[in-house]
Formats: structure tokens, C-alpha cells, sequence
């Protein structure tokens, strides 16, 4: 379905090396949505105001100033952003984040691998997941 190759994504994203790797790895896995990277809570939010509706948003927990928390918070409680898929990309495993992000809505909860080629794995399967099985909300 072409209309998803055009569903822009947000990486919310505090770190300039993970963002990098991200991209790298949807490269690899032949994602061709366009990305728009906040690296802040703050700047989401913002950027969510201004930007073309995400198919998608990967969300960082631990971010300073406005973390991934209350970001997921604040998504999920607007009318125009809630049915927007969040997933989780974090290094955390702790069960009270991922319970916590569940509770808020979250769509998934994804630890981030710790080596580049886990990092490549998981871009794929979350491709496949988000971009060809599942079918996402359009505009509106």
C-alpha cells in the first residue's frame, strides 16, 4: 500500500548516536517513510503541532526536561494525537516503565538491543510489524 511508504515517522530521540543508528537501520530494513527527529519531549510535542500526522512514533523514556513518560502522557491524552501508534524504544527492562507505558497507552514496548546489528533486527521487525501487517489510523 503506498500510502504508508508516504506516513512520516517521529523519532523522539534525546541521544544524536542513537538517532543515527536508528536511521542507519531503517535504511538497512528499506523504510522509506520520512523521518522527523525530536530530541526532546518539548520538541515532539511541538513538531507534532506543525508536521504532517506520523503513521508512527518512536519514543525514548529517558529524555531530560519533558521525559518519554509524561510525552506518552501528553499524546495520549490529546484528541488529535491519541490514535497516533507509540512505540516504546528504550534501554529500560524495569517492569514499572513497562507497566507504566501500557497503562499510558503505549501501542509497544521495545528494549533497544545494545549492539548495532540487535538495533538492525528489531528496525526490521518493527517494519514489518507497523508497516505491512498492521494497518494504522489515516488523518483524522
Amino acid at each position: 500500500m503506498p500510502q504508508r511508504e508516504t506516513q512520516p515517522i517521529l523519532i523522539v530521540e534525546d541521544s544524536e548516536d542513537d538517532f543515527e543508528a536508528t536511521i542507519r537501520a531503517f535504511k538497512r530494513a528499506n523504510l522509506k517513510n520520512p523521518v522527523h527527529w525530536a530530541s526532546s519531549g518539548y520538541e515532539a510535542l511541538e513538531l507534532l503541532e506543525k508536521m504532517p500526522r506520523p503513521g508512527l512514533i518512536l519514543l525514548d523514556l529517558n529524555m531530560p526536561g519533558l521525559d518519554g513518560r509524561k510525552t506518552l502522557e501528553m499524546i495520549k491524552s490529546n484528541d488529535t494525537w491519541r490514535k497516533i501508534p507509540v512505540v516504546i524504544l528504550t534501554t529500560s527492562d524495569d517492569e514499572r516503565d513497562i507497566e507504566g507505558c501500557y497503562a499510558l497507552g503505549a501501542n509497544t514496548y521495545v528494549q533497544k538491543p545494545v549492539d548495532l546489528d540487535g538495533l538492525f533486527a528489531a528496525i526490521q521487525r518493527l517494519k514489518e510489524y507497523w508497516f505491512e501487517i498492521a494497518i494504522l489510523p489515516l488523518e483524522g
